[in-house]
């Protein structure tokens, strides 16, 4: 596996250089390999052999180059494959907390991801035209995301509402990602301190 061309979505495999929709009895492999991808890339970095990622999901090496031909496609599947989780959990937190608490949660969900695609950096930042599309994707799927949240707090009265969340957005990620020897409890407790500060003057009629 190595790297290359542009591969598949979380919900398409690789064909030929085309993207083809991934049948429901593969479904369960590849969610088992792109958890166990994003676990032992965390761990032994995106050069770790394809073999420990294969046997951390329970497949054959077969199974994850039939769905991955290339390291990149399994790479920028993972990275997908979480944004979309993170972006997601805006509708649960919305429904399940106020909005203010939606809010917060959801900015400490946004730091656990950004947090744990460290280990991909190095890819993500190599150059390789098959990560291109990966920034564009990142807002399509966030910005909307959080925008939702944010003004639901600000209807509220619980946000102020002179930030967009394409700013939030950056500044929750520069603070997430300031160093990999930093501890995960300090940069949860940095961004509690940013959503903290979304309330000054919340209500606020300028």
């Amino acid at each position: 596996m190595t790297g290359g061309t542009d591969g598949p979505g979380e919900a398409h495999e690789a064909d030929s250089g085309h993207d083809r929709p991934v049948r429901a009895d593969a479904r369960r492999n590849l969610d088992l390999l792109l958890k166990a991808a994003l676990e032992v890339f965390a761990t032994s970095g995106v050069d770790a052999p394809v073999r420990e990622i294969a046997e951390k999901a329970g497949v054959g090496v077969g199974t994850l180059y039939r769905h991955f031909p290339q390291r990149s496609d399994l790479i920028k599947a993972v990275v997908r494959n979480e944004m979309d989780a993170c972006a997601d959990a805006a509708i649960t937190l919305a429904a399940e907390h106020g909005p203010g608490e939606a809010l917060s949660r959801w900015m400490q969900r946004f730091a656990d991801f950004i947090m744990a695609k460290r280990g991909l950096a190095a890819a993500l930042h190599s150059g390789n035209p098959a990560y291109e599309a990966l920034p564009v994707y990142f807002d399509e799927r966030m910005i909307p995301a959080l925008q939702g949240l944010l003004d639901r707090a600000v209807a509220a009265g619980a946000a102020r509402g002179d930030v967009d969340a394409s700013e939030l957005l950056r500044a929750g990620a520069q603070l997430s990602n300031l160093g990999q020897g930093d501890d995960p409890a300090v940069t949860r407790r940095m961004i509690a301190l940013l959503v903290d500060g979304l309330r000054y003057g919340a209500g606020v009629k300028g």
